[in-house]
């Protein structure tokens, strides 16, 4: 039971430290449209996490922004287009095919047939190692160390 206690009072500054910020939304679809939003920008501090999941400084602010935009009344576009022309296209978790990004949205594949290559590679050679034959004289030797075993 102490430990239990121990392990509660250890807890609480973790939840302490937790911000939580509340929006409040006159229409239900304008706080859909948000949560929608949050759920697809990027944070750039933590780059691998949208703007709901990030507890970061520049990503309550990026979610502040977001909130008065739509508040205001402004449409999803104008929303990812001041966020792109403010941060960057790196903000968008599905960036737009462009020739910037090319290799965002061409290269995994491009790995993947080069991995498919090689692979189909190794194992041709290895066929080929086990497809080569014992001469005459290395079966005979083989045949005569198994009899030699057998007696």
């Amino acid at each position: 039971m102490k430990r239990l206690g121990w392990i509660l009072a250890l807890l609480i500054p973790l939840v302490v430290m937790a911000r939580v910020e509340v929006y409040q939304f006159d229409d239900p679809a304008k706080e859909a449209r948000y949560k929608r939003l949050i759920e697809e920008l990027r944070c750039l501090v933590c780059q691998n996490q949208n703007l709901a999941d990030s507890n970061a400084e520049l990503a309550e602010d990026m979610r502040r922004i977001t909130y008065e935009m739509i508040s205001r009344g402004e449409s999803d576009e104008q929303v990812i287009t001041f966020m792109v022309q403010r941060y960057g296209e790196f903000v968008l978790y599905r960036p737009p095919f462009q020739t910037s990004t090319v290799m965002l949205w061409v290269g995994p594949f491009v790995i993947l047939g080069a991995a498919v290559l090689v692979l189909l590679t190794i194992i041709r050679r290895r066929t080929k190692e086990q497809a080569a034959s014992l001469t005459a004289e290395e079966h005979a030797r083989a045949r005569q160390l198994l009899d030699d075993q057998k007696t």
